[in-house]
């Protein structure tokens, strides 16, 4: 493997934008997501994000100002609102193999290490997807590369520590600019854990150590107060503490219950299995048996901390998804990896025989791997929209408008609000009483409203039209 680089690139490149927009928006978080930044292109609004005309201030708006200016220059398409995580994706495979290079690690195992982590099944659907996940990872990832790199011995590092800390900085700008607190707690933890830890080891506090993050974390906040400042402007302390603070601190304690995602703390546990697929038993192999060096060996302490630590504060907070393991992938692939260099030193001792194929062995279990990620995404994706798809909904919406029918949406849900400004790139009128719904169905004769319940009705309505996405039923009403 004489040019690792290029062939890691390549099939990086292949797996994260191959076929990225031959599907149409599927789930909550894209229809979401892609709709808010459809409005913020149609409204030239760049300061809040807004969803049913309402702000969304859910987190900072950097993935949706890429995904917004991708839509001005690209068109509204999925392949153009998906290029942001797939960017930041295919930047932390090249950053992760770069950086290990740096801290002294052979090409090979740094090649396996960001080959694992781009064929991470969960990874890789995400970076696949539309989101602030990816972005969030990017930044952790580097933040946390550059603060190892910083803190490892003067006569390890190539040059000086000036180019560590700006790129500590630039990570924590996209952390803090995509997910807010949580892009600030993710590395915060890590860190503290890693300083704490090894200042036991040495029995000696050094300030400057605790002090030098601390310091580039500020300076790394500027972007992120510049915004809020803005934000502030716009709609007071109000809507400031809606981001720092019921959507922050309020999803992480439980206090603010309209978020959702509240599961059991033994939820990230059981999800263990099936957390870094297909290589989850090397990565806590890895972390079992590297238990035993980690006092005198800083660099497996501290990919170990990463992960544990990472996981162990989401499993405190209130809120979780699964997509919230996403930043501790790279921690799980440098683990996995260098564990499986252990076996292959095992393997070139005891077993020499079956050791002189592992390069093809190795080599097929990543080509089959490619393989497989790349006929999901040609042929399982754009088979998914059957079920999952927005656009049949929304065509029947403009069969109707065009009819000469005037359509609402009533007490939408976020997907089909998001999904019909995204398809139509204009907004429906939307209502929220059952009294506004009653004048506008009897204010003339073919008048059409959709909404995802009618139980709940007290008026009686003719339902013309039933359709189901994802299983959620959809329907057309009318007087």
């Amino acid at each position: 493997m004489t040019r690792p680089a290029p062939l890691l690139l390549l099939l990086a490149g292949l797996l994260f934008f191959f076929a990225l927009g031959n599907h149409e928006l599927q789930g909550s978080t894209e229809a979401r997501v892609a709709g808010i930044a459809m409005a913020m292109h149609l409204d030239n609004n760049w300061v809040v994000p807004q969803l049913f005309r309402e702000p969304f201030l859910e987190k900072p708006p950097l993935s949706l100002w890429i995904d917004a200016g991708a839509i001005r220059l690209f068109g509204g398409t999925t392949w153009a609102v998906r290029l942001a995580s797939a960017f930041a994706g295919l930047f932390s495979v090249m950053l992760l193999y770069g950086m290990l290079r740096t801290f002294g690690r052979p090409k090979t195992l740094a090649f396996s290490a960001a080959l694992i982590l781009a064929t991470m099944a969960s990874y890789w659907g995400n970076v696949r997807g539309v989101g602030e996940d990816s972005l969030l990872t990017l930044g952790v990832t580097t933040a946390l590369l550059a603060f190892y790199e910083a803190m490892r011995p003067e006569s390890e590092r190539q040059g000086g520590n000036a180019w560590p800390w700006a790129l500590f900085t630039v990570g924590m700008v996209i952390a803090t600019l995509s997910k807010g607190v949580l892009g600030l707690a993710m590395p915060g933890i890590v860190i503290f854990v890693y300083l704490a830890s090894t200042s036991l080891m040495d029995k000696r506090l050094r300030i400057g150590d605790w002090l030098k993050p601390a310091f580039f974390t500020l300076l790394a906040l500027i972007p992120l107060m510049i915004w809020l400042g803005f934000l502030f402007q716009r709609g007071g302390m109000q809507a400031v503490g809606e981001v720092l603070w019921t959507n922050s601190v309020g999803r992480f304690s439980g206090s603010f219950v309209e978020a959702g995602h509240y599961e059991p703390i033994y939820y990230y546990i059981a999800k263990l299995p099936e957390a870094f697929l297909p290589w989850n038993i090397l990565v806590y192999l890895g972390l079992w048996h590297f238990r035993k060096s980690l006092v005198r060996n800083r660099y497996h302490l501290f990919f170990s901390v990463w992960l544990v630590a990472q996981f162990t504060l989401l499993t405190f907070a209130s809120s979780k998804r699964t997509v919230y393991l996403m930043a501790l992938t790279p921690a799980a692939a440098v683990l996995a990896a260098e564990y499986a260099r252990v076996l292959l030193e095992w393997l070139k001792t005891h077993k020499p025989g079956l050791y002189k194929h592992h390069t093809r062995l190795v080599g097929g279990v990543f080509t089959l791997a490619i393989a497989c990620y790349l006929i999901a995404a040609f042929w399982f994706a754009p088979k998914a929209d059957v079920r999952q798809s927005f656009v049949p909904l929304i065509s029947q919406i403009q069969a109707l408008q065009a009819e000469g029918k005037e359509v609402v949406l009533f007490q939408p849900n976020e997907r089909i609000a998001g999904a019909s400004v995204f398809y139509t790139q204009a907004y429906l009128p939307i209502l929220q009483t059952e009294a506004e719904l009653q004048r506008f169905l009897t204010a003339r004769p073919g008048n059409v409203a959709l909404l995802d319940h009618t139980n709940d009705l007290t008026t009686k309505v003719t339902v013309i039209k039933e359709m189901a996405i994802n299983r959620q039923p959809y329907y057309f009403i009318e007087q």
